[in-house]
């Protein structure tokens, strides 16, 4: 550190001993002297400001008694250079701006105070108002909102204020900017053409266009196609990336929510924005509600109360969830117990939905307020980036569907409007979906795009537009290129020259997009000023990241560029920095632009595949060496890249680089993109699915099976098993077309098929979590069969090999499988519990931890013969996670031990209060005071009260069966009941 700067953190510490020492010689806090408060008055209307500047009046240059004077009326608020920054505290602003003389002592005070380098916001807003000239708040965008209403909170405080807007309306106006802001983002860019998918859009939602020709084509497309249905199947947006569908809805959104006579309750959802997620349908119905509650302010609290429903919800099935998933992750539940587990999962999630559904629709229809006989205005959703959901028997897919066709139920008139690159096909649609498909713009709106973007010849705009396309991204990139030429004095027919001539077109016509738009960037590259970061620039996008480091020992020498030092690499890489074509990932750290990247690999590839080949490698060796996630990422990335041995890669794979690789897809030959899509847990397209190798494809196969059957689609999974035969024996699919013939009613065959495969899987010495699955899922057929005998011989068989192979949690699921037999008329195990306590006694903690809906079940089932399993498991795991559930059971326990000895409810009521920190109640305590006190209290409350009831002597066994019962309640033997919050649905 230089010894003539000091660091940051030394100024800040001499600033605060500074401030430490100067507040002992500060007047007492009580004691607010003249001087003192003449400072408070000059600073009340500023958000910061030095105290080494403020003035008081009669001041004309600062004196820096404000130093001493504020010591401790503020706080720090930074630093602006080399100055130090404070601000009053809230409760000293407010006293300050109270005593102050009225509007003329507030404006002189700001007047004299405000320096041009610490302005902000609210006190421009704030002089606006002293000065009788308020802004426009039509005008404002929503920073600007945000601190006229900072400003008005602080005038509203200063005596004799009149004529300010009420703080109450502003912030109404504040929260419709704030839903407007993401469709207006979208808009920044001039739009231009696509009148033929604005009249569908029109048409399709019933209102018309402003524009006389679009109105036009949409009055054809009403006669055409919709009419006055109320009804109408969703309409999906389809087309590929950098399109303008996201522009296309945003520019019809606004125009039908903004200038439109008729007034439309609508919500627009993006899948793309953190707190919204595809895979949780149910965030969407919240997100909407939200809205929905700022377009009707006078429903707001039962919209913002649905909307926090929806959250509990989600966290609800969240757990339930996690049930499913933990018993699909053992060979012995994973069969009919974790795939009916799953169903029952996608069941309870699409009612819950479907509930919630039916409430918000509702209240929209009070919220619209219709006279009698009129109809509802429409109810307007718009769903985008749904890419993530269309993939065939997605049961994300599938439950929006669900939710689509309960609101149309629901409401009279609901149009639902989705966007995604790819149409919808999903076999619970209950009418196919209509679409528009985005295509480039036609060549008089492509013509004006280049205009828009800087071409200013027309002439040269119809020749690029002949020679790029209409796509409007390649049109941008024209543009741009173009300006860049003409500023370096270069004709535009040189651009033109550059692009690919029509050879390059593809077989259907349409211009190679991709090509023509990595040419573009290379034309735009050219113009970087310095040579060298020229010389790393196109090269580098093969690498997803760039640090100093990176430049010196892996881009350098490839490009022919001298890295010598390390400083040399950062001057570099601060060059780069500075480009367009990258984001900041960190102090030294950038990411090439994913879209970027897209369009610049294939040309890179193409035109210099052994300078490109050469980097990757350099890049594989670099992370190879190096420790962690992130690394390891990179370093899987660049071997798909190049293509190497997938077993190898499989070798270097770790849990939890799946989530630094997404996004990667656009950038991997088809087989690496199905085997990244395994790992990841997502779903291909077909084209993918196609081109994967057959053990990748089977996985694949398998998910996308499963998800089918999870819905109850067995015929449509049946057909996707007819593929790609024969499969490999030890095939995830095997057991998957078991269960699909049982589904099918085809019993017989079913057993048959299972006996093949076990033998099959023996012969081929699979993997033994294989063999048990098959072994169990012979053991649920022969037991629907009646065939106890079979099931069990089967059952035992699987119990051994489990054990032979130290697989202990799959040995207990095997266990709990020969017991449920075991309990069944006729049956003749001896011994069975027995051999349950004793593993399950052997199992640690952490064992129990990794499989605690199975602990559960089995401490549930030796509850009564050892309820010391079922205390060690309660300290380990706990109970279920649904609160009203677990204690039902307790509750009737409880009541039926009371029945027999009333003096219980006093001591347990005191041991509730006792453990929840409440007050103890008096001794006519009843079931209801015990129960009340337990659904207030915290979550660990229960595990402890559910251990404590065990120990309570109960003779009846009412108890230790209450608590059995409550911790079995996510037991997937005994489905629990819908996970919803505890509200009744409407009438």
């Amino acid at each position: 550190m230089s010894t003539s700067e000091p660091s940051d953190k030394v100024r800040a510490e001499f600033a605060d001993r500074l401030r430490r020492e100067l507040s002992r010689k500060a007047a007492p806090a009580a004691e607010v002297g003249d001087a003192r408060r003449e400072y408070r008055k000059a600073a009340c209307l500023l958000t910061q400001f030095d105290p080494v500047c403020l003035r008081r009046p009669g001041e004309t240059e600062p004196s820096g008694g404000a130093m001493l004077a504020l010591v401790d009326d503020c706080t720090s608020a930074g630093r602006l250079g080399d100055r130090d920054l404070w601000t009053l505290k809230a409760e000293v602003r407010e006293t300050a701006l109270r005593e102050l003389g009225g509007p003329e002592e507030a404006r002189a005070a700001l007047e004299r105070n405000l320096g041009e380098d610490l302005v902000t916001g609210p006190e421009r807003a704030a002089l606006l108002y002293l000065s009788g000239r308020p802004p426009d708040l039509d005008a404002q965008d929503v920073p600007e909102l945000a601190e006229i209403l900072q400003a008005l909170l602080w005038l509203n405080e200063v005596p004799g204020m009149t004529r300010l807007p009420r703080v109450e309306d502003l912030w109404k106006v504040l929260e419709w900017a704030r839903l407007m802001r993401p469709l207006e983002s979208l808009l920044k860019d001039p739009f231009v053409g696509r009148e033929r998918e604005l009249a569908r859009l029109y048409g399709f939602v019933g209102v018309p266009p402003a524009s006389a020709q679009t109105w036009l084509r949409y009055a054809a497309e009403r006669v055409r196609t919709y009419g006055h249905v109320p009804q109408e199947p969703p309409l999906v947006v389809h087309g590929p990336g950098g399109i303008g569908k996201s522009t296309l809805i945003a520019r019809f959104l606004l125009d039908v929510v903004q200038h439109r006579r008729v007034r439309l309750p609508f919500a627009y959802v993006d899948f793309a924005r953190p707190t919204i997620s595809i895979h949780e349908p149910v965030t969407l119905l919240a997100e909407a509600a939200r809205q929905l509650g700022i377009e009707y302010p006078a429903l707001r609290g039962e919209l913002d109360e649905v909307a926090r429903d929806c959250e509990l919800t989600a966290h609800l099935q969240r757990a339930a969830e996690d049930r499913a998933i933990e018993l699909g992750g053992l060979s012995s539940t994973r069969g009919t117990l974790g795939r009916s587990s799953s169903r029952e999962f996608q069941l309870r999630a699409a009612s819950d939905e479907s509930t919630l559904v039916r409430r918000l629709a509702r209240l929209v229809l009070r919220a619209v307020d219709t006279p009698e006989g009129e109809a509802a205005p429409t109810l307007l959703i718009v769903v985008d980036s749904f890419e993530a959901a269309q993939y065939r028997g997605s049961p994300v897919l599938g439950r929006l569907w669900t939710i689509f066709d309960t609101l149309q139920a629901e409401y009279p008139r609901v149009r639902v409007v989705a966007s995604g690159r790819a149409p919808i096909d999903h076999p619970a649609a209950s009418a196919p979906p209509r679409a528009i498909e985005l295509t480039g713009l036609e060549p008089r709106a492509a013509t004006a795009l280049l205009m828009l973007n800087g071409v200013r010849d027309p002439a040269t705009a119809r020749m690029l537009v002949r020679r790029v396309g209409g796509h409007p991204l390649s049109l941008k990139l024209a543009a741009r290129a173009v300006v860049l030429a003409e500023q370096e004095g270069e004709p535009p027919r040189r651009t033109l020259r550059s692009l690919p001539g029509r050879r390059w077109q593809l077989l259907n016509g349409r211009v190679d997009q991709m090509l023509v738009q990595g040419v573009l960037y290379d034309r735009i590259l050219a113009y970087i000023p310095d040579p060298d970061t020229r010389k790393l620039a196109h090269p580098g996008l093969v690498l997803r990241r760039i640090t100093p480091d990176i430049i010196k020992n892996v881009l350098a020498e490839p490009c022919g560029v001298e890295v010598a030092t390390i400083d040399r690499a950062r001057a570099l890489f601060d060059e780069l920095a500075r480009l367009d074509l990258v984001e900041r990932a960190g102090p030294e750290a950038v990411c090439i632009r994913p879209d970027i990247r897209a369009i610049m690999l294939r040309l890179v590839e193409n035109d210099r595949s052994a300078l490109v080949r050469d980097i990757e490698e350099r890049a594989v060796s670099y992370y190879a060496a190096r420790e962690g996630l992130e690394a390891r990422a990179e370093e899987i990335y660049h071997r798909l890249r190049l293509q190497q041995s997938l077993r190898l890669v499989e070798e270097r794979w770790l849990p939890g680089v799946e989530r630094f690789l997404e996004g990667a897809e656009g950038d991997l030959a088809p087989k690496a993109v199905a085997f990244l899509t395994v790992r990841q847990g997502g779903q291909p397209s077909d084209d993918v699915l196609a081109d994967a190798e057959q053990e990748d494809w089977e996985r694949l196969t398998a998910r996308e099976v499963e998800d089918l059957l999870s819905q109850g689609f067995t015929e449509e999974a049946a057909a996707r098993l007819e593929q790609r035969r024969p499969w490999a024996p030890c095939s995830p699919l095997h057991p998957l077309l078991v269960e699909t013939l049982a589904g099918q009613g085809l019993r017989e065959e079913a057993r048959a098929t299972v006996t093949e495969a076990i033998d099959r899987a023996t012969e081929a010495r699979c993997r033994g979590e294989r063999l048990l699955e098959l072994l169990r899922q012979s053991a649920e057929l022969a037991m629907a069969d009646g065939d106890l005998a079979g099931a069990d011989e089967d059952l035992r068989q699987a119990q051994l090999l489990a054990t032979s192979l130290g697989l202990e949690l799959e040995a207990l699921g095997v266990l709990l499988a020969r017991a449920g037999i075991a309990d069944r008329p006729g049956a003749r195990q001896p011994g069975i519990e027995g051999e349950l306590v004793a593993r399950l006694r052997g199992l640690s903690d952490p064992e129990l931890r990794n499989q605690p809906t199975l602990a559960r079940a089995a401490a549930a089932e030796v509850a009564e013969r050892d309820p010391q399993a079922l205390d060690r498991v309660l300290r380990a795991v706990g109970l279920p996670g649904d609160t009203d559930q677990v204690l039902r059971p307790i509750e009737t326990a409880i009541g039926r031990a009371a029945t027999r000895r009333p003096e219980l409810l006093g001591s347990l009521a005191t041991l509730a209060a006792s453990l929840g920190g409440f007050a103890t109640p008096g001794a006519d305590a009843t079931l209801a005071t015990v129960m009340d006190l337990l659904r207030s209290a915290r979550r660990p409350v229960l595990d402890q009260f559910a251990r404590r009831l065990l120990e309570f002597g109960d003779e009846s066994g009412e108890l230790v069966s209450g608590v059995a019962e409550a911790i079995g309640t996510d037991s997937p033997a005994k489905p629990a009941e819908g996970n919803r919050p505890d509200r009744p649905d409407e009438p």
